[in-house]
């Protein structure tokens, strides 16, 4: 059962990403702590940053600077029709294989 719970987590994180960015834009760290406590989890630091920088590699997320007073930068991380449309894609398939395997 581990196994399976790494499977659709850690080396799965992109819709749990994408999901979290379909209600606002968020920086690294609030994905990060949001998918802590509402999907029980915590995702590998050096995992999260890759994840999201395929993603806006391929196009699924943009990247926005946001000056802070007396703070560094933030780069807000926001979905793209193209990612929305992915998640669509993915409803559809979580959606099928939960009807053929329960």
């Amino acid at each position: 059962m581990q196994r399976l719970e790494r499977k659709t987590t850690r080396e799965l994180m992109w819709p749990y990403v994408l999901r979290l960015l379909q209600e606002r834009p968020m920086y690294a760290y609030e994905i990060r702590k949001e998918i802590q406590e509402r999907y029980g989890w915590k995702p590998p630091l050096v995992t999260s940053y890759t994840v999201l920088y395929r993603l806006k590699k391929r196009g699924y997320v943009t990247v926005q600077l946001q000056r802070q007073r007396k703070r560094p930068s933030r780069k807000y991380y926001a979905i793209t029709p193209k990612g929305r449309e992915l998640m669509r894609q993915a409803r559809e398939y979580f959606a099928k294989l939960n009807k053929k395997l329960f």
